[in-house]
């Protein structure tokens, strides 16, 4: 594949660089359009409700947008769940992108104590489900009621992983906030081990047996397959995130964000396009790596296997169809 076809792809236009830069050409291996649930405007509507009842956005016009993407990418998530699982899917998602644009990122980076305090909150109740020491904000009283939710449909081993992975998320959000201002001190090996958690991919994936009502026997989960599956879609998901979204993270103070392209100029000593252009592959090959490893899984049509392999399926696409958003271009 040459550069001309990575350029100008659907990825691309969502990049308001100064010239095009390459991007990865995923037609054929994650091509839209997706499927949809037919709940995607409800599902919005809700997280506009649930946002009333727990008021984790103070500014109306993020409130709006957050609820949108959050609503119809989640339609594309698990379009074949029914209406509360994706209610419930939704507002876990919502919360923690909350969480992140409240206490991290710059903010994190500015009032470390303020972010170690919170994630304090949210590590007790994901720890023993129970009242925290101290006065609960806003973002634990809705952990609370979203771990409530979760372990009235969850297995117990499948409330155990999901628990697991939103310490992961949170750790991520820690780590990224303490790292922001020095991407230098970051090496290659671990961003690209880190990247999976502030993402927030490995969480929604620990989402999907209690959505779509499958369980996977430990033999299934820790198999070659599925392993090596997840990976290359965790991968792909926070990868082509930092190429979407690198020209809003440079649009206040031009400085290079801790993201893939800065690490890969700094690694290969190469500019910007290269460095785009060497993502760019490496995306494309995560997501053939992906999709050898879901076509072989549903070969067989039918089991948890096949049934997990077309979610993860769906959960991919979904991060495709995300960094079209709006939210990844505008620059206020």
């Amino acid at each position: 594949m040459n550069d001309s076809d990575r350029t100008g792809t659907q990825l691309s236009a969502t990049l308001p660089m100064p010239m095009p830069m390459p991007m990865p050409n995923l037609r054929g291996s994650f091509p839209g359009p997706f499927p949809t649930s037919p709940y995607a405007d409800d599902i919005e509507r809700h997280t506009a409700d649930w946002l009333q009842a727990f008021p984790l956005i103070s500014s109306p016009g993020k409130l709006k947008a957050l609820c949108n993407i959050t609503g119809q990418g989640m339609a594309r998530t698990f379009p074949t769940s029914d209406r509360d699982s994706l209610f419930l899917c939704a507002d876990l998602l919502l919360w923690l992108t909350a969480f992140d644009d409240t206490y991290g990122e710059s903010t994190g980076a500015r009032d470390p104590a303020r972010l170690i305090r919170r994630i304090s909150e949210c590590v007790h109740l994901l720890a023993d489900h129970d009242e925290p020491p101290g006065e609960t904000s806003v973002f634990g009283t809705a952990l609370r009621h979203l771990l409530t939710r979760f372990g009235e449909r969850a297995t117990p081993n499948q409330y155990l992983r999901l628990t697991a992975h939103l310490r992961d998320s949170l750790f991520g959000i820690l780590w990224e906030a303490h790292h922001l201002d020095k991407p230098d001190h970051v090496t290659l090996a671990d961003y690209l081990a880190m990247r999976p958690h502030t993402a927030f991919v490995r969480t929604v994936m620990a989402t999907a047996e209690i959505t779509l009502g499958y369980e996977l026997a430990e033999p299934q989960r820790s198999s070659a397959a599925v392993r090596e599956m997840e990976a290359a879609v965790a991968d792909l998901a926070g990868w082509i995130n930092d190429l979407a979204s690198y020209a809003k993270e440079t649009s206040h103070d031009g400085q290079s964000p801790l993201s893939l392209p800065t690490l890969l100029m700094r690694q290969h000593a190469c500019d910007l396009e290269e460095a785009f252009r060497l993502a760019s592959r490496m995306c494309e090959e995560r997501a053939d790596a992906a999709v050898l490893r879901i076509t072989a899984l549903t070969a067989n049509g039918n089991g948890p296997l096949a049934d997990h392999a077309r979610a993860i399926k769906s959960i991919a696409s979904s991060y495709v169809w995300h960094i079209q958003h709006s939210r990844y271009r505008d620059h206020e």
